[in-house]
């Protein structure tokens, strides 16, 4: 048999097409970065609207306000009732004084954010997000800017499509004015929690502040206007990660704004015509009007989303519409994802047959008794109360540590080189600096006192003269005292090895104390 058998083989006639399309080729593949399309949410008014208002007002209140707030703590501390006063390394809340040493308790305040977060989301969905975060906050404030320049949603759509005329322009300039103007004032509220904000204001308009306030403020102005005014809606779906954690979040019993589909569809616009024919109609007449309200331009009719902030402005609108009509607010409406699901069960006869509003209504009107509305019970579930119940030891814990903390300590550096020294007639002699913390806005004369180690004394670094074992030490209103204080001990009374001792410092007219153990070395020799 001839193995390189070369005799040309007959070619097919056809080649067999394959059904494959490339998905991801050049002329289909979408741009990496699209475009931003505009959104121009139009003005709800409601329950939740007004909300909202309160919120704002309260939260902007607050930020604005918070640094020109006064609190007398004495003539020996700063008089604002909120500062962090980084030069002096202290945080000023109020009657609420922070030492560095003592940051546990900002720790502990983020923990109870995060839980709080937590809770809040468990219990009614994304609320921090529609009602309290600072980006809805600011970007509420803008559009109440760009409504009151250039109109509600109509008039601002019809403007953004016209041409660059004299009108346009100036409605443009003075928006973007005002949205700089609200720009420099969040970032001047930011530096004033910083340093005493009447004394910074003058400062800052003369020119004498110091440069990281000129570029604090025109830091945060770019970014309030560019997040607050340009970008908005984005900033919350592709730079927050809030809405990618929330479905961990959320069960089947959490709260969340939901289109009730059950008696809402099917929709139709011309209710009356499909009613007369015979047709089943639902609730929803197809008027879009969650739609126009929506900062996030999503349609809350095609269920929970990422983009949903909960801020529940489409709601206000629906009932609005409902209203109208004569017909039952809630067609959008809290809900949980339980009830909603037994709901739609109904209407569907066990998720069996198309959606039939007359499943869940009754002849005469009015929904059947066994359709679930919003029951404020459902929040009182097990995994709300344990978020309650961390988030209030945290609080508690941090209440019994602010209440039981003193207000006066001492800290004691053994030197290290030399660790003893040997004087002339054979004595020991060893080094330390003392710190004594007046943690109180008032000078106090205190006893700062050596105990155990018999036969030692002590001598100040700044005083050769002996001290004895006890002598008194005045201390400055909230500061931090340091001395270099001596210990000898007598060539005969020398410890066999090294030994323990306490320094002690004494306040006598509020009985506070505070004590440090240390040690005192001797010669390797005597051990």
């Amino acid at each position: 048999m001839n193995i390189l058998d070369t005799t040309p083989k007959p070619r097919p006639e056809t080649v067999e097409r394959l059904d494959a399309e490339p998905v991801n080729a050049a002329r289909l593949r979408p741009p990496l970065y699209a475009a931003r399309k505009k959104i121009f949410p139009k003005r709800a008014e409601g329950y939740f609207r007004r909300f909202k208002w309160l919120v704002m007002l309260i939260t902007l209140g607050i930020y604005y306000l918070g640094p020109w707030i006064r609190w007398d703590r004495g003539p020996h501390a700063p008089d604002q009732a909120i500062l962090i006063d980084l030069a002096g390394r202290r945080f000023y809340f109020f009657f609420i004084e922070i030492w560095p040493q003592e940051f546990y308790f900002v720790a502990g305040l983020l923990i109870m954010a995060g839980l709080g977060l937590f809770l809040v989301t468990s219990a009614v969905g994304r609320a921090w997000c529609g009602y309290a975060c600072p980006q809805t906050v600011w970007v509420d404030l803008f559009l109440v800017v760009e409504r009151a320049i250039e109109g509600d949603r109509n008039a601002r759509m019809k403007l953004d499509a016209g041409p660059w005329r004299f009108d346009k322009i100036w409605k443009r300039v003075t928006k973007h004015s005002i949205w700089l103007v609200i720009g420099v004032l969040t970032g001047g509220a930011w530096i004033f929690y910083f340093a005493d904000a009447p004394t910074l204001l003058l400062d800052f308009i003369t020119g004498h502040a110091d440069p990281v306030a000129y570029i604090t403020v025109a830091i945060l102005t770019a970014t309030t206007y560019v997040f607050g005014g340009l970008m908005r809606e984005q900033v919350c779906t592709y730079m927050c990660p809030w809405p990618r954690i929330q479905g961990a979040m959320l069960d089947e019993n959490s709260l969340v704004v939901t289109y009730n589909d059950w008696r809402g569809e099917p929709r139709s616009r011309h209710q009356k015509k499909a009613a007369a024919s015979g047709a089943s109609v639902g609730d929803c007449v197809d008027c879009n009007a969650c739609v126009a309200v929506c900062p996030m331009g999503i349609d809350i009719r095609d269920g929970l989303q990422m983009e949903c902030i909960t801020c529940a402005l489409c709601i206000d609108a629906c009932d609005g519409v409902m209203d109208k009509l004569g017909r039952e607010q809630g067609l959008i409406a809290y809900s949980t994802l339980k009830d909603y699901d037994f709901n739609m069960g109904l209407a569907t006869a066990g998720n069996t047959l198309p959606i039939e509003p007359d499943r869940v209504r009754r002849p005469e009107g009015g929904f059947r008794p066994e359709v679930r509305h919003f029951n404020w019970r459902i929040i009182f579930r097990p995994r709300i109360i344990l978020y309650t119940v961390l988030w209030s030891l945290v609080g508690v814990g941090l209440l019994v540590g602010l209440a039981m903390r003193e207000r006066l300590q001492l800290d004691v550096l053994r030197d290290r080189n030399p660790q003893y020294v040997l004087e002339s007639d054979g004595s020991i002699r060893n080094g330390y600096t003392i710190k004594i913390l007046n943690m109180r806005a008032e000078p106090r004369l205190v006893t700062f006192s050596l105990v155990g180690l018999a036969g030692s004394g002590m001598t100040l670094a700044t005083d050769p003269l002996p001290k004895g074992r006890s002598f008194g030490v005045a201390v400055e209103p909230d500061t931090v005292h340091k001395m270099k204080v001596f210990v000898t001990v007598a060539k005969d009374q020398l410890p066999p090895s090294q030994k323990e001792f306490t320094f002690r410092v004494d306040y006598p007219a509020t009985g506070e104390s505070a004590e440090y153990t240390t040690t005192f070395n001797i010669p390797e020799t005597r051990k």
